[in-house]
């Protein structure tokens, strides 16, 4: 059984920082690109970031980019998304997801989702 597990959201002030993990098991974990989603409340749910499966290629949105940064363990099959500069804009559910295909942006393109993790940055 496929399972994402989200784990690392809370409440933090604009500026401040917080690093999500999202521990996989059921699937070969080193053979797939991992990305990083977040969705808005009555938004579409928009890429953040990825990493390819043996870590050499990153990926980012442009509006995170230079503030947050995607990595992953495949020893311990888990990704990792540290933010910092966190703004009010940033808040959202943030969801990891796996990707048989390297860089992909697009929500269509990855087969297995987590349940999500709340991110809210007051401001």
């Amino acid at each position: 059984q496929v399972q994402l597990v989200e784990s690392g959201g809370g409440l933090v002030q604009a500026g401040g920082s917080l690093r999500l993990s999202c521990a996989a098991s059921g699937f070969t974990f080193n053979t797939y690109a991992m990305g990083w989603f977040r969705q808005a409340p009555g938004k579409e749910r928009k890429f953040v970031a990825a990493i390819s499966w043996n870590r050499s290629t990153t990926y980012y949105g442009d509006s995170v980019k230079g503030r947050f940064t995607v990595s992953r363990d495949n020893a311990k099959t888990t990704v990792y998304l540290q933010m910092n500069s966190l703004k009010p804009e940033d808040t959202a559910v943030y969801f990891c997801a796996a990707s048989k295909w390297t860089g992909q942006t697009d929500p269509d393109d990855y087969d297995y989702w987590g349940q999500g993790t709340q991110v809210t940055v007051s401001s």
